[in-house]
């Protein structure tokens, strides 16, 4: 008979953690997620089984990030994202270059992205004397992405909402105002960076 195989270490240390919070919920009446945060977490030394643990079945699996330096970031960086208007526009072409860590140029890029922005604000909070208070801004970007020939390879579009309070003063309105709409421009960028690697990674 073959001997019994020992369990990994970070195994072996999660499942006696796992088997103490069990046993400690079954005789105090509360969830093992309560009892982790009746402990802080459960410790450093849980956290660090639990993140090894994942990465450990994560390889076995042969997942593998999508970007950060990943297989697809010479792709992304080789897309020129083209200026768009007004400030929200600025903020996302920022924020796209970001994600997809392009430098910006022109010079020397396989791919050209050019982002329509358009926005519609409503009212969604009224008082009594029909007093706006509240209000939804729809940011919406149609995106097309064209190769170095102006060939086009893939589109598409993607909607953020970005809500804010109106302050008695219009400045702190404004300033609000923009915080949201910039955060609405943030979401959008990301989502733009997914589409367009899940196309290059679907031509792999």
């Amino acid at each position: 008979m073959k001997p019994l195989l020992s369990p990994p270490p970070f195994a072996a240390l999660f499942w006696r953690s796992s088997s103490r919070l069990r046993a400690a919920s079954g005789a105090t009446g509360t969830s093992p997620t309560g009892m982790l945060r009746m402990r802080g977490g459960g410790g450093p030394r849980l956290g660090l089984a639990i993140g090894a643990l994942a990465c450990f079945v994560l390889a076995g699996c042969g997942f593998h990030p999508l970007y950060g330096g990943g297989r697809l970031g010479p792709e992304l960086a080789s897309i020129y994202v083209e200026p768009v208007p007004e400030q929200d526009g600025y903020e996302l072409r920022n924020q796209l270059i970001d994600l997809l860590g392009s430098d910006g140029r022109r010079a020397g890029k396989n791919y050209i992205l050019k982002l329509t922005l358009s926005e519609a604000s409503n009212g969604v909070a009224l008082q009594n004397d029909a007093t706006i208070t509240r209000y939804n801004d729809a940011l919406t970007v149609a995106y097309v992405l064209t190769d170095a020939n102006g060939r086009q390879i893939t589109s598409g579009s993607q909607t953020s909402l970005a809500s804010y309070n109106v302050s008695s003063a219009p400045y702190s309105t404004l300033a609000v105002q923009q915080d949201s709409d910039r955060r609405a421009a943030d979401d959008l960028a990301d989502r733009i960076r997914m589409d367009l690697g899940a196309y290059f990674s679907g031509r792999r």
